[in-house]
């Protein structure tokens, strides 16, 4: 390498290797964690004839699976997206005793073996429960019904909505809100107009993770739901009874249909998220 070149401040340096190395290190890392084993279960599907096929997935009690996973996780997140972005801005904004506590707290979820935490709430919510002593008598009984199921959803998505969001409020100037009110907007308009706009793809981004999560939960809601066929019972529950079972390919199916699904619905919110992004981006 020659003088000119070494002290040349045009040029530019890398930490990483070239782009050729990079790209083939990370296509090969997400071949062997992601691909591969994706691939397996639709290989493994496609043992079944398309009868065969068809009457595993399309069975009722599977059938029921799929509305009360993806319509609890759906639900769950959209709960998340609104309660956690409130946690989030109060943990920003405001200063309060027990601030360090909450915050600590919010991360239980992650850290928390999803087992303990489904007897837990299990717990908590049976008719003879702290909480569930009071509800039942009024008529809501949560553990052992779907609304359980929702119950441990919301309980291990939260954290996704408040970590996502909470570093954009940290950064949001109070600048904006100041503008917007010396201008004669009220506070909702400041909201939906100035802040959301902002918050928007961060939020998206906190629900498309809260739903992910949510959709293949397992051992946190196995204790609370109860398991009854056509009632509690999720998918991922199904897929461990063929499992356990010994009908592999039975079992591989469903997680095929579980796995288009998903991936549909995350493709749809990653579309809007980027849409979002873009938008605000012109807005600025």
């Amino acid at each position: 390498m020659s003088a000119a070149t070494l002290f040349n401040p045009t040029r530019q340096t890398r930490v990483l290797p070239g782009f050729g190395l990079s790209l083939g290190y990370t296509l090969v890392y997400l071949s062997l964690l992601v691909l591969i084993p994706l691939s397996a279960v639709f290989l493994k599907t496609a043992t079944l004839g398309w009868s065969e096929f068809w009457a595993v997935v399309s069975a009722p009690r599977v059938v029921a699976s799929y509305k009360l996973s993806f319509g609890a996780s759906l639900l769950a997140a959209a709960i998340n997206a609104v309660f956690g972005l409130m946690l989030a801005w109060a943990l920003v904004r405001y200063t309060f005793p027990g601030k360090k506590l909450i915050d600590a707290l919010v991360d239980l979820p992650f850290a928390l073996p999803t087992a303990v935490a489904g007897i837990a709430l299990t717990a908590l919510y049976a008719g003879n429960g702290w909480v569930g002593s009071i509800l039942e008598p009024l008529g809501l009984k949560v553990a052992f019904t779907p609304l359980g199921v929702l119950v441990a959803l919301v309980f291990i998505g939260v954290p996704f909505v408040v970590r996502t969001v909470q570093p954009i409020l940290e950064d949001l100037e109070t600048e904006l809100e100041e503008a917007a009110a010396s201008l004669g907007a009220q506070r909702w308009q400041t909201f939906t107009r100035v802040i959301l706009p902002i918050l928007l793809p961060a939020l998206l981004t906190g629900f498309a993770l809260a739903f992910a999560r949510a959709v293949g939960e397992y051992g946190s809601v196995i204790f609370i739901a109860g398991n009854i066929p056509m009632v509690s019972e999720i998918t991922p529950l199904m897929i461990i009874t063929k499992l356990e079972q010994y009908d592999y390919a039975g079992a591989n199916a469903i997680a095929a249909v579980m796995l288009v699904f998903s991936f549909a619905l995350l493709l749809v919110i990653n579309l809007l998220q980027a849409w979002s992004a873009k938008r605000t981006g012109r807005n600025r």
